[in-house]
C-alpha cells in the first residue's frame, strides 16, 4: 500500500471556454452553487488528511493568494510559461513534489471526497465505466493495467478524471520523462498527462481507481457550468460566441 503525503492542484490556465467570467475571475474560483471550484477539491483534500497543498497558478495569479489567507498548508507556484505553453509546463515547475502524490486539475467539483482516500495499491487515475458515447479520454485495460488511451474518446470505456494517484518510484520516473519532454526536446504543447500515457506508456504500470457518477463533475466550459447551476444560464445567452 502506498499513502499520499501531498497534493498538486492545476490551476494556471486562462480558462478561455468560460469567458467572460474567466475575464476577472481565474476559472478554479469561479462558485459553482455558492462553493468556489478549488474549494470543493481542497476540503475533500483535507477530509481525508493531505495537509501539503501545491497549487500551480499563472492566468490573474494574484487572486490565489486568499488560498493561504484561508487555508493552513497552501504553498503556491507560479507557471511563467502558463501563456504559451500547454500544462506539462504546470507540473514542470511542481516536479520537484512528485511521488506519493494525488495531481488533480482544479476546475472540477468533487462532491463525495471519499474518492481522494490518501491510500493506494498502484499508480492510478480516476475514472467510471461508461457505455455512452464521449468526447472524453478513455482508458482500456488488460487485467489492473491501463493498456490504452483513446484521446477522442468513443463508446465503452473507462472515462479519465483529471484525478491521479503516484508512487514514489512513478512519480521519479514522470519527472525525469517531464524534464525530459520540456527542457530538452522542448515539447511544451502536450499535456502532461500524455508523458505517461502516450510517451513512455511501458515504463508505467497504471491502474485505475474506480469513480461513479456525481462523484466528480468537471466543468469544461460555460454552458456546463450553466447546466449544473442556474444563475449562469444569462451569462451563458447573452456569451459573444452565442451571438
Amino acid at each position: 500500500m502506498h499513502e499520499v503525503k501531498r497534493a498538486i492542484i492545476m490551476a494556471a490556465g486562462i480558462g478561455k471556454r468560460m469567458s467572460p467570467l474567466t475575464a476577472v475571475t481565474p476559472k478554479p474560483l469561479i462558485e459553482v452553487n455558492g462553493v468556489r471550484m478549488i474549494d470543493s477539491v481542497i476540503r475533500s483534500l483535507r477530509e481525508n488528511d493531505i495537509w501539503d497543498i501545491y497549487v500551480v497558478v499563472g492566468y490573474l495569479k494574484e487572486k490565489f493568494q486568499v488560498l493561504q489567507e484561508q487555508y493552513k498548508g497552501i504553498q503556491l507556484i507560479e507557471n511563467p510559461y502558463y501563456e504559451r505553453c500547454n500544462n506539462i509546463s504546470s507540473l514542470y515547475m511542481a516536479r520537484e513534489y512528485l511521488g506519493e502524490c494525488v495531481i488533480l486539475d482544479a476546475d472540477q467539483m468533487i462532491y463525495h471526497p471519499e474518492i481522494l482516500n490518501r491510500t493506494f495499491h498502484k499508480s492510478c487515475y480516476c475514472c467510471k465505466w461508461t457505455d455512452d458515447e464521449t468526447k472524453e479520454w478513455l482508458l482500456e485495460l488488460e487485467g489492473d493495467r491501463v493498456s490504452g488511451c483513446r484521446r477522442d474518446g468513443g463508446r465503452r470505456g473507462w472515462q479519465l478524471y483529471s484525478v491521479s494517484f503516484w508512487t514514489m518510484a512513478d512519480g521519479g520516473k514522470l519527472r525525469h520523462y517531464l524534464e525530459r519532454e520540456f527542457e530538452e526536446k522542448k515539447n511544451d504543447q502536450i499535456y502532461w498527462d500524455d508523458v505517461a500515457l502516450f510517451c513512455y506508456p511501458d515504463d508505467f504500470d497504471l491502474g485505475i481507481r474506480e469513480v461513479k457518477d456525481g462523484d466528480i463533475v468537471e466543468i469544461d466550459d460555460l454552458s456546463e457550468l450553466a447546466q449544473v447551476d442556474s444563475r449562469y444560464i444569462n451569462v451563458y445567452d447573452r456569451a459573444p460566441e452565442r451571438g
